[in-house]
């Protein structure tokens, strides 16, 4: 071909094949984006179909929601009426059995009260009957007691009438008698012989308004010679120390000039403490110490003795017994005189070994025995019958008063003993 250029020439069969594919390809295309738009609006129309579906049932939902919710509320409002006709009912029973009740209570109360009055009136019905018998009887005893008064009312003028009589002559007696009683002891204090002298009526009932003597109380006079230890001893029977202030006045000398009455401070004690003045402190002979000091008034005496008997407690206890009135001898002070004893025996205080308690027992044992065969020498030379003696320490007596145990006691529970044992015989 030499030097030049030859000509292509389109190949036009391929050309038409591929435009022929090119279009199959674009027909395919078409037909499948036809396909699709068709499958779409199915799809949608099917979507739709179901919303409507859908909504229908909610729709149909919510209806039968509604009309389940209707059902339920007119269910439980039928329920609310039947409970409140319930309640009503029950109330309208309960009501209806408490009137019930009420009625039967107030009708058995009604058969009670007419079933008591029924009683009451038959009670009365019978009251009055036994009332009326009761009056007649009453009237036949009045009339007869009556009958007996002015009996007895004779009688009685009569009986006075004869006593008067008695009494004008035993007076006239008695006045004979203490003229001539009088006149012999005038007799006998000129001769030297001290008589007896018994108190008139009138005396006795002065000194007993004096000691302001009390049915129903024991009177205890506390005597013996100036310096006995009387006032000490008043004041331990009444549990008092002799520093209190409603003591019994005491000191080395006599303090006791009248007698002075002291009431016991324990308001359940039926005793009455009486102080009266030592003998040997008044210008009184021994023989007139007992009626001048109205001893014979009292319902006991204590007489407080030393070592020996004087002249006015041999008069004391003579005289006592004549009124038949109770008498204890007492020694007080026994823890002074055991110090005492002790002392003479050999006890030194100062001495720190020396045995106390061996030295009290001994002195204690000489104490109470000099002590009896002193007193009973005293009363055989007195001829005066034997009697107990009572060894206290007014200490000791003090505390067993105030309900204290002391260390050392004599006599002191056996004298409380047989004191309250005498009041209870008299009292």
């Amino acid at each position: 071909m030499g030097g030049g250029h030859s000509r292509h020439k389109p190949d036009w069969g391929a050309i038409r094949a591929q435009e022929e594919a090119e279009a199959r390809a674009r027909a395919a295309a078409e037909a499948a984006r036809q396909e699709a738009e068709r499958a779409a609006q199915a799809a949608r129309a099917e979507a739709e179909r179901l919303m409507r579906e859908a909504e229908e049932a909610r729709r149909r939902f919510e209806v039968e929601q509604a009309e389940a919710a209707r059902r339920a509320q007119a269910a439980y409002e039928e329920a609310q009426r039947q409970r409140r006709e319930r309640e009503q009912a029950e109330q309208a029973a309960r009501a209806a059995r408490e009137a019930a009740e009420a009625w039967a209570r107030e009708e058995r109360q009604r058969a009670e009260r007419m079933a008591r009055e029924a009683e009451e009136e038959r009670c009365r019905h019978r009251a009055a009957q036994e009332a009326a018998r009761q009056a007649a009887i009453a009237a036949q005893q009045e009339h007869e007691r009556q009958q007996r008064a002015r009996e007895e009312e004779n009688r009685r003028l009569q009986a006075e009438r004869e006593a008067a009589e008695r009494a004008a002559q035993r007076a006239a007696e008695e006045a004979r008698q203490a003229q001539t009683a009088r006149e012999e002891a005038e007799r006998q204090l000129r001769g030297g012989t001290r008589p007896v002298v018994t108190p008139t009526p009138e005396e006795y009932s002065a000194f007993r308004a004096k000691m302001q003597h009390t049915e129903g109380f024991f009177h205890v006079a506390v005597s013996g010679i100036a310096g006995s230890g009387k006032s000490s001893l008043v004041n331990a029977f009444r549990g008092k120390h002799n520093m209190d202030l409603d003591a019994a006045a005491v000191g080395v000398n006599e303090t006791t000039l009248v007698v002075a009455r002291y009431p016991d401070p324990n308001p359940s004690s039926r005793f009455v403490w009486y102080d009266v003045p030592g003998a040997g402190t008044l210008k009184v002979p021994d023989w007139k110490y007992f009626n001048d000091q109205g001893l014979f008034v009292f319902d006991c005496i204590i007489v407080v003795v030393n070592n020996r008997f004087t002249a006015t407690d041999v008069a004391i206890l003579s005289n006592a017994r004549r009124f038949g009135i109770p008498a204890f001898i007492v020694r007080s002070k026994a823890d002074q005189h055991i110090r005492n004893l002790m002392k003479d025996i050999g006890y030194n205080s100062d001495d720190e070994g020396g045995n106390k308690a061996s030295y009290f027992a001994r002195a204690r044992d000489q104490y109470v025995a000099e002590s009896i065969r002193s007193i009973r020498t005293n009363l055989q030379e007195a001829n005066i019958p034997d009697q107990p003696v009572y060894l206290v320490s007014n200490v000791a007596l003090q505390a067993t008063v105030t309900g204290k145990t002391p260390k050392k006691m004599m006599d002191e529970v056996k004298l409380l003993t047989d004191l309250a044992s005498t009041a209870q015989r008299h009292v």
